[in-house]
């Protein structure tokens, strides 16, 4: 299985909407590592490693987000792997 690590910035109405929690729900889910945190900017940044097919569809569900996220655009870029053994909220 060829594994992907990606960073994730997603920009709009994403924090203050249990954005986070959410996020780390869906990884779990899908068998990813990684971790989710908020930035000063208001934005929230992800770090994700996983299989192809499980990281797509992470990526689609962070293009919606949770019921009351209101999410305007999405940035995704490959990475080195952050070498982590589970899904956390920073």
């Amino acid at each position: 299985m060829e594994t992907r690590h990606l960073c994730i910035r997603v920009f709009g109405r994403v924090q203050g909407v249990a954005f986070r929690h959410y996020t780390r729900q869906k990884a779990l889910s899908l068998g990813l590592t990684g971790f989710v945190k908020n930035l000063a900017d208001g934005s929230v940044y992800i770090e994700a490693s996983g299989g192809r097919e499980a990281i797509a569809l992470f990526t689609d569900w962070c293009r919606q987000g949770p019921p009351a996220a209101r999410v305007q655009h999405l940035r995704s870029e490959e990475i080195r792997s952050p070498g982590l053994d589970h899904f956390s909220i920073r």
